[in-house]
């Protein structure tokens, strides 16, 4: 098995053990994003030479014996809206093309602390509002089940790259379902913690009330290495929870016999594929048949989830993204007063998706309207987040959809930004609960494309999550598959 193969957990044992050095294993992943990348676009900046840098001084401390963290030497890919200090931020946009920030956000210090190399930065929609990768302003991601189909978004990117062995690991930015939807419809497992667990500073603001870092990768064990790493309280976050972190990645066993599972069951939900019912049906029943108590659960907020979430989301956006005037940093247009420079740099700078939310915004949050729109959003997502509270009483575990269908075509649903929404309508609840929700492979489409699994439990039960993905995955024969990939030359990897 070549090394781009191995999960994150056997490359951090082979590496201890000194089976391989840890600028092996980096040139090993850098091989395969030149085969793989250049068909699906996962990257957006790929960064070799810092990569191999990084492991070549990971490899000189572990000869002297210094005591180094466990996934010293492993790599990993991040999503490109999270600050690398003198590496490129672009957040997918044309006004940050060339934005290199000056400082790292407190995950990347982390990782760089821990000494795991970073392979580059991966694609998303542009300031991560989209749902399939396709709102980049540089080119879309391919989905590598389906090179005609989309990965899913906004993390398209970094689920991209850990579905096809281009980074054991990835980092991805989850506001409301960017890691879990792309995750299932690549077949990966993406974990959204619960809000504040994991420090949003460097993180470029999308809607700061929903915002939250996450993890990508090919098992539950794997996730819960890097949320081991990554979690934890902040100062420099003024929504940082500071409740003790446990180590996620050990007792991952799960007591399905003292389990009550909530299976959701989606109301006025459109264009709910069979195949994703029964999917999630099956799991349930598997659940049961293991011993788990199941049965379903009421959210009676599910139906205006949707609403509220894109009135709040574009509201924060409108906020948020009003510091992007040319002036300060990023792109700058001419014009001959400041206000036409204004107006031409947002105009130029920003794509269409973008400037659609900002103008949804700035209307709900205009005179005469907040009331009206913003604050009545508001007061569904309080309604929302008690649904939560009161299933939790009766459940421990909620199960559901990750995404209403597997991969759609690309372009199918560009032109119609309302079935763009839609995609999300199984992410979206447990974003404005502000409760942690995980995806997990739970099998295929008649056509062969992964359809996911959505996990929720109560807030700071991430460990909860990781422990039923792990079960979802010991039930799977074989672990997991990688995409064969024989569109590309010389046919691909198989599986694992």
């Amino acid at each position: 098995m070549r090394l781009y193969e191995q999960t994150a957990a056997d490359l951090s044992r082979m590496l201890q053990s000194r089976e391989v050095s840890s600028v092996e294993v980096v040139r090993s992943f850098l091989e395969r994003i030149n085969e793989v990348d250049p068909h699906l676009k996962a990257f957006i900046t790929q960064t070799p030479v810092m990569a191999l840098d990084s492991g070549g001084e990971i490899d000189a401390r572990r000869m002297r014996g210094e005591t180094i963290h466990p996934l010293a030497g492993v790599p990993v890919a991040v999503k490109d809206n999270i600050s690398t200090m003198d590496l490129r931020t672009t957040c997918a946009s044309r006004i940050l093309e060339n934005y290199i920030p000056p400082f790292d956000a407190t995950v990347i210090s982390a990782i760089k602390k821990a000494g795991m190399p970073i392979l580059g930065k991966t694609n998303l929609d542009e300031f991560a509002m989209g749902s399939s990768t396709e709102n980049s302003a540089f080119y879309p991601t391919r989905n590598p089940w389906d090179p005609e189909r989309v990965p899913g978004g906004s993390s398209g990117g970094s689920a991209v790259a850990v579905a096809t062995g281009m980074a054991p690991l990835a980092l991805g930015s989850d506001t409301g379902g960017s890691i879990r939807q792309p995750a299932s419809l690549c077949g990966v497992t993406g974990l959204r913690p619960t809000y504040g667990r994991v420090s949003r500073y460097g993180l470029v603001a999308f809607a700061s009330s929903l915002d939250q870092i996450g993890t990508v990768s090919t098992t539950a064990l794997d996730g819960a290495l890097l949320m081991s790493l990554v979690a934890g309280y902040d100062p420099l976050d003024s929504t940082s929870l500071p409740d003790q972190i446990p180590d996620y990645s050990t007792g991952l066993e799960l007591d399905l016999k003292n389990l009550r599972v909530g299976l959701i069951r989606y109301g006025r939900v459109e264009g709910f594929d069979p195949q994703v019912t029964e999917t999630v049906t099956q799991a349930a029943s598997l659940l049961e048949e293991h011993g788990a108590e199941v049965g379903e659960v009421s959210l009676p907020l599910t139906d205006y989830g949707l609403s509220a979430y894109y009135l709040i989301a574009p509201s924060e956006a409108s906020s948020n993204l009003g510091r992007y005037d040319g002036v300060r940093y990023g792109f700058c247009s001419d014009g001959d007063s400041v206000e036409a420079m204004f107006s031409r740099t947002r105009g130029e700078g920003f794509g269409p998706e973008v400037k659609r939310r900002i103008m949804i915004g700035t209307y709900a949050l205009s005179a005469g309207y907040y009331d009206a729109y913003y604050l009545k959003a508001m007061k569904v997502r309080t309604l929302i987040r008690r649904d939560y509270e009161q299933a939790f009483k009766k459940f421990d575990l909620l199960l559901g959809a990750a995404s209403p269908t597997p991969a759609f075509k690309l372009g199918e649903k560009t032109e119609d930004p309302l079935q763009m929404y839609l995609s999300d309508v199984c992410n979206i609840t447990d974003s404005l609960a502000g409760v942690p929700s995980l995806a997990v492979p739970g099998g295929f489409s008649s056509s062969g494309l992964p359809i996911g699994l959505q996990l929720t439990a109560r807030p700071l039960q991430e460990k909860l999550l990781l422990k039923a993905a792990r079960f979802f995955e010991e039930q799977r024969q074989p672990a997991f598959l990688r995409p064969r990939l024989e569109y590309l030359e010389g046919g691909g990897s198989n599986e694992i």
